[in-house]
């Protein structure tokens, strides 16, 4: 809703307030200010010409050259070309100084012809083509009534005026119109207004008859204006419908555009002529057709209610007339209509015909039924006023029911809601401002006028209290609860769980739970466990993902293709396995996928191939933050490669895996090439992990690293298990650091170097404490696998 303020100004004094600052308050009081423009902004030296005369260019057939009276002492040569320029017509001449949007005027000469001036089309003072008469679209402005030559074109056309754009939710139709704006307004203000009126008198007979045939049309009022003459609009009543957005058509036509900007009340003017005396509201029938105004031929249906003539439709029910009876240049006698339309038979029409007007979006949020005749009496005495005419009487058909109402609310109610103690009077003198009466003491009833249908609770009413005392002067408290804060042990683990991994460099990826049935079947056993869809979107989407591998692979394979050679991702999320007539089976996992260049502790921080070892190293640290104890054990999976693959067992159970991806997979299936991969159930993680917190060591740890050679088919994972056992509590860390085969090693051992960390949280330990239990590891090796010490 656009808003003239210079047309406000007319009802309420607001001239001491600038655009912003009136803008700024309707914000404050809760309805949205999207924009505040000023019309006159770069605008400058512009003044009614009158053209004296009017003579084709010498070197060129489309330029005019024009003398052109501008109320100096001499008249100015101006060359013009536009088509519609001619001798005698009052213009708007931009001065040589002066400027428009983007642009400064000065003297030119123009094949050879001197210029001084600009002979201006509206839309080169900065309005829209949607503002601007059809004869005018292509060419320049002509005034048409009386002007003054000399006059400033600034002040005639009102453009010293501020336009606001009120964001209106749904629920604030009232504000749609003048009328209700000024109530809103007067209210922030807290100062005097009037409002528009109407007072007609007529002894004329009206010799149209109505036929409501309908329930979606309760009420239906006209009045006919003979002796009109249909002209153009006085200025005045132009620059209103152009601030507001209107297009200028003919006087009656822009009264009815006036009236219903200014009260809300949308209004059609038929010409007598054509429509005849008779008016039957009706339901469409189906297949019915009529040509709107912007000269469309609609195919109509029952849901559809019209206007007829008695038999055929003359316009859809407060969407749009029809072309049949339009008011043109011949009309002398018009029927002026004012009706109330169920808004849902006008919302449903309008959508299903696709046609939007200002007057359907006004009909589908409710009118006012206590406007329906002052609208038709304002617009019958505006069109009397500037196109002449004698008004008939009212002719109505049905009743206008009341939306007037009352709310009861309790001061306390309102104070709670708001957690305030506001005192009655102060809230009743809130209300009173809003044009709401209130009657009662504790309990206050609270008359609502059917301008405001959105009040219809006591929180409604309570609402308006809060906007109007000012959302900034609530208090801010907040709620009173013994209740704590509370995180589920669930969210807390998959929080630790992703910290860990993107403190190992991983970053997170969300990848489709829709996969194909190929990679449905890739790391995940038989294709009987897979959920299909009963209607997917494609074979690309047709079943459940049962691994979150091949989905990191795909994301792999994506960012690899983009030259984005070292990628570390993760994930967690859902996997799903059928099971029979059940629900399928939903376990929550995390998975990641390696490959490229890591950067290595073990080397000092140099770039080396992901391998085994490292994905491996992100599992341990993983099962390490969770307190979780865990043994590796060589796996041969599906998928995977057959040597450097480990399920990841907890209390003997497989919780995952962790390795590589077979080559051949990689290459052919993903375009990958060396690759490592892990996957862990997190549930189980759940189930298991501890969630301990340790204070930090007070005293220094201890390290030893141990070389050991022994047969290359003994696992590291038991000789770890015989260490853990032999070394004794003080052992708080043992990792692989180098696996090792080639010289001075026999061509069937290998050897590892395990680093081992000792420590005591109460004291300080001696190396003889040590030394005693790396002596206990050597001869427990060496003892269970027949492991010797690497020279």
């Amino acid at each position: 809703m656009l808003l003239s303020k210079k047309w406000l100004n007319q009802y309420i004094d607001v001239s001491d307030l600038s655009g912003q600052e009136l803008g700024d308050l309707i914000t404050k009081n809760g309805i949205e200010v999207e924009s505040v423009i000023s019309r006159a902004e770069g605008l400058s030296g512009l003044v009614v010409g009158h053209v004296l005369s009017c003579e084709k260019h010498p070197e060129a057939d489309k330029l005019n050259v024009t003398t052109v009276d501008i109320g100096a002492d001499s008249p100015v040569q101006i060359v013009c070309g536009a088509p519609n320029v001619a001798t005698g017509q009052h213009v708007i001449v931009a001065t040589v100084g002066a400027r428009l949007p983007g642009l400064k005027i000065k003297k030119a000469k123009l094949r050879g012809v001197e210029s001084q001036g600009m002979i201006c089309s509206l839309e080169e003072l900065g309005f829209e083509k949607k503002q601007i008469r059809e004869d005018e679209q292509d060419g320049i402005h002509t005034f048409r009534e009386s002007v003054e030559v000399g006059a400033d074109v600034i002040s005639l056309l009102d453009l010293d005026d501020e336009v606001i754009e009120l964001g209106l939710t749904p629920n604030r139709s009232d504000c749609l119109s003048l009328y209700g704006i000024i109530h809103e307004v007067a209210a922030i203000l807290e100062r005097p207004y009037t409002l528009p009126s109407a007072d007609v008198t007529t002894d004329a007979p009206n010799a149209v008859s109505v036929r409501l045939e309908t329930d979606n049309c309760p009420y239906y009022a006209t009045r006919c204006v003979d002796g009109v003459t249909i002209g153009d609009s006085p200025q005045w009543l132009k620059n209103v419908l152009i601030a507001e957005g209107v297009r200028p058509i003919n006087n009656v036509v822009d009264v009815t555009n006036y009236v219903m900007l200014e009260l809300g009340q949308p209004l059609h003017a038929f010409d007598t002529a054509k429509l005849g005396t008779t008016i039957a509201v009706r339901q469409a029938h189906d297949g019915e057709e009529i040509v709107t105004l912007d000269d469309v031929t609609r195919t109509l249906d029952a849901s559809m209610m019209v206007i007829t003539d008695g038999e055929r439709p003359v316009a859809i029910a407060g969407v749009m007339g029809g072309a049949n009876t339009e008011v043109d240049a011949t009309t002398s006698s018009i029927i002026l209509e004012s009706a109330y339309f169920a808004p849902a038979s006008v919302r449903k029409t309008s959508r299903t015909l696709g046609l939007r007007s200002d007057s359907s979006a006004r009909f589908e949020k409710g009118v006012d039924p206590e406007r329906l005749q002052l609208a038709l009496d304002r617009a019958a005495e505006l069109i009397v006023e500037v196109s002449g005419g004698t008004i008939s009487d009212i002719v109505v058909a049905g009743d206008k029911a009341s939306a007037a109402r009352t709310i009861d609310v309790s001061v306390a109610y309102i104070n709670h809601r708001l957690g305030m103690d506001l005192e009655q009077a102060t809230i009743v003198r809130i209300l009173e401002r809003l044009g709401l009466d209130v009657t009662g003491d504790e309990t206050l009833t609270v008359h609502v006028p059917s301008r405001r249908p959105d009040l219809e609770l006591p929180a409604d009413i309570t609402e308006e209290v809060a906007r109007l005392y000012g959302y900034d002067s609530l208090p801010s408290t907040l709620p009173a609860s013994r209740s704590k804060g509370y995180l589920p042990r669930e969210n807390v683990l998959r929080r630790r769980v992703r910290r860990v991994l993107q403190g190992t460099g991983l970053s997170q990826a969300i990848t489709y739970s829709l996969t194909s049935v190929g990679h449905a079947a890739r790391f995940s056993g038989e294709g009987s466990d897979k959920v299909n869809l009963a209607m997917p979107m494609s074979e690309e989407r047709s079943v459940l993902r049962t691994s979150l591998v091949p989905g990191l692979l795909e994301a792999a394979r994506y960012n690899t293709s983009r030259q984005q050679a070292n990628v570390r991702l993760y994930e967690t999320g859902r996997v799903y396995v059928e099971e029979g007539e059940t629900l399928p089976r939903e376990t929550e996992r995390v998975a990641g996928v390696l490959t490229g260049l890591w950067y290595d502790h073990r080397s000092q921080g140099t770039r080396v191939p992901v391998d085994y070892f490292v994905a491996k190293g992100i599992v341990d640290t993983l099962l390490h933050a969770l307190r979780i104890d865990a043994t590796y054990e060589a796996a041969t999976i599906a998928d995977m490669h057959p040597g450097r693959t480990a399920n990841v067992l907890v209390d003997g159970h497989v919780i995952g895996y962790v390795g590589q991806v077979h080559p051949g997979v990689s290459k052919e299936a993903y375009g990958l090439k060396e690759v490592y991969v892990f996957e862990l159930d997190l549930d189980v993680l759940h189930q298991t992990a501890q969630l301990v917190y340790e204070d930090v060591p007070r005293f220094p740890s201890i390290s030893r690293d141990l070389a050991l050679v022994l047969k290359r088919d003994i696992p590291a994972g038991q000789v770890e298990a015989t260490i853990k056992q032999a070394a004794g509590p003080l052992l708080i860390d043992l990792a692989v650091f180098d696996v090792y085969v080639g010289e001075n090693v026999g061509d069937d051992e290998k050897s590892i170097a395990f680093s081992l960390k000792y420590q005591d949280p109460t004291r300080t330990l001696q190396d003889e404490e040590v030394t005693a239990s790396y002596e206990a590891i050597l001869a427990a090796v060496q003892a269970a696998h027949g492991a010797e010490v690497r020279a």
